[in-house]
């Protein structure tokens, strides 16, 4: 009988990564973080997110595993029969959501005083650092995460005293057994991503409260401690603005639960891990938030902030899907030499990194641009309300490409459960999903520039860029060049008569020449000269037209710094 061979793990011939520290095995995102936060705060940071990337590579990712094979289950009775609806999540679930929500306060950090030992609130960059970092390991559960985190700074954006003294508290609390989730019930059958066509109706209770009534087709997190919901008041005009927003408790005042029941969970291609489900609104008690027929108009600040989540959570999920290949392709060999070294190989990885740090430019960008917003800048929210969509839209097409793409180069094992790879490649489909479709987010992109002139400003910010860059003139020249092409397209789209046709391609114009724009910026200021190569690469691959009969080369009076080695990323 032929005994097995044995491989110490050190030189087995299947790499697998796991237990790297996610964090300390990423350069740029180090090199990016010092550049973009002031240094107290980087400093204080530093040991979360090396704690957070550790995790995240480690137990973190077992966690998720087992919760992505252990799905939640709806329970409608209790065991002696009574009607107590709950929705049983696995011990695993459970676990990471006291890592998110409690010890590392992803939901609550941006409204609270303090949070993890730093005082006052916590700035949007660092909030998405620590939300980049765990997304490497967990999707599902940071959708509860950001829609606690959006439905808060709504409701203290457009709610009443008396409600935030009721709710604030909880929604902003640590403790793990006293703190309250949220989610938002926006979407219908027959609705849909058009708002308009809302038809869950609100009736005043005479105290202040008031009655919801209607289905409400795809929750996520649908037990959560409170949901805004859109429903639209009796008599109030059809339209967006008969539409409201309220404020809807899982429970009363009185323990009991809301007159809500969740009908069943939906069966999902991934997100797995965190339930989704339909809703039935049966006379529940809800608060009006805001004005009445304001609805969308205040719906849409938490939208969008959930869209910034979508795209940082995509950044995520396509570093994570580099770093796996980077991975493999460093320790795996085959025709006696390790797959980086290879010509085509380093090519492939390429074509994966460059998509993946455009996102997560993009990331750093727009959560600078929302803390300027936030602060009452001049011109800093039409900024944000442009560089917002730009990201929904863009980069969660491209993670579920590049989460494609990076599982080949692990091979068969990439196919197999037991590695990543597939659950990452399941999670990426939902980012084009979830808060609005592609068109609608693209379209979204020409509604900013229509309303909020944000092309202009767009151009302000990319110039000051450019200027700051200290590029070579003939690459400097191409990326301005470049970007007024992508405006005058942009422009084209707004035009009436079927230029919305154009809104994809304008979209994807604007985001490839912003991002390559701030990506050599970014490395004029780190010194990185990988960072200056992806930056050509994304002007040359995704921007300019290229002739597919002829050698793949940019022109040489762009380089900026001296070209490396692709594989030098691989073996960080």
């Amino acid at each position: 009988m032929t005994t097995p061979p044995s491989h110490a793990p050190g030189n087995h011939p299947v790499p697998d990564g796991h237990g790297r520290n996610l964090f300390e095995t990423d350069a740029e995102l180090q090199s990016l973080l010092a550049l973009y936060l002031p240094d107290d705060l980087h400093t204080h940071m530093r040991p979360h997110f090396v704690r957070l990337g550790g995790l995240a590579g480690g137990l973190l990712d077992d966690l998720a595993g087992t919760a992505d094979r252990n799905p939640p289950t709806l329970e409608h009775r209790t065991r002696t029969g009574l009607d107590m609806q709950r929705i049983v999540k696995h011990p695993a679930y459970v676990a990471m959501e006291r890592l998110a929500l409690s010890e590392f306060g992803l939901g609550a950090m941006s409204h609270r005083e303090e949070t993890l030992g730093w005082r006052g609130p916590m700035p949007a960059l660092v909030k998405y650092a620590l939300t980049y970092l765990f997304v490497q390991a967990e999707f599902g559960l940071c959708c509860p995460v950001s829609m606690t985190d959006s439905l808060t700074r709504t409701l203290r954006k457009f709610g009443s005293p008396e409600l935030l003294a009721r709710y604030l508290p909880t929604l902003t609390s640590l403790d793990f057994d006293e703190l309250s989730q949220g989610a938002m019930f926006m979407t219908e059958q027959g609705a849909g991503s058009d708002i308009a066509a809302t038809a869950t109706r609100a009736l005043p209770a005479g105290d202040g409260s008031w009655r919801l009534t209607g289905d409400k087709w795809f929750c996520s997190n649908p037990d959560a401690g409170f949901a805004m919901v859109l429903a639209r008041i009796d008599g109030a005009p059809e339209g967006l603005k008969g539409v409201s927003l309220f404020l809807l408790p899982r429970r009363l005042e009185d323990g009991s639960l809301n007159h809500y029941r969740i009908v069943r969970l939906k069966d999902k291609l991934g997100t797995r891990s965190m339930a989704s489900g339909e809703i039935q609104l049966m006379g529940a008690v809800a608060y009006l938030v805001g004005e009445e027929g304001r609805g969308f108009v205040q719906m849409a600040d938490m939208v969008n902030n959930s869209r910034l989540s979508n795209g940082v959570r995509a950044a995520g999920l396509m570093r994570r899907a580099v770093s796996e290949a980077e991975f493999v392709a460093a320790e795996r060999r085959a025709f006696g030499r390790a797959l980086q070294d290879m010509p085509l190989m380093r090519r492939q990885l390429d074509k994966l990194r460059v998509p993946a740090e455009q996102a997560r430019t993009m990331v750093f960008q727009t959560a600078r641009a929302l803390a300027r917003s936030d602060a009452g800048e001049k011109d800093a929210y039409a900024l944000l309300r442009i560089l917002t969509p730009l990201i929904k839209f863009r980069a969660c097409r491209d993670a579920r490409k590049v989460t494609g793409d990076a599982m080949e180069v692990r091979g068969g094992c990439g196919y197999i459960e037991e590695f990543s790879d597939a659950r990452l490649v399941r999670d990426a489909h939902l980012g084009s999903i979830w808060e609005g479709t592609s068109n609608i987010v693209a379209l979204d992109v020409l509604r900013a520039i229509r309303r909020e002139g944000s092309l202009p400003v767009l151009a302000a910010h990319n110039t000051a860029l450019l200027e700051d860059a200290a590029l070579p003139p003939a690459f400097a020249a191409a990326l301005a060049h470049s970007f007024g092409r992508a405006c005058a397209l942009a422009e084209t789209a707004l035009q009436e008569g079927g230029g919305e046709v154009l809104a994809r391609q304008a979209a994807s114009a604007l985001y490839h020449c912003t991002s390559a724009i701030a990506m050599a910026w970014e490395a004029g200021r780190t010194g990185s000269a990988e960072r200056m190569h992806w930056a050509r690469m994304v002007l040359w691959h995704r921007v300019l037209p290229r002739d597919p009969l002829r050698p793949d080369v940019p022109p040489a009076q762009w380089q900026a710094l001296p070209s490396v080695p692709s594989a030098a990323t691989a073996t960080a």
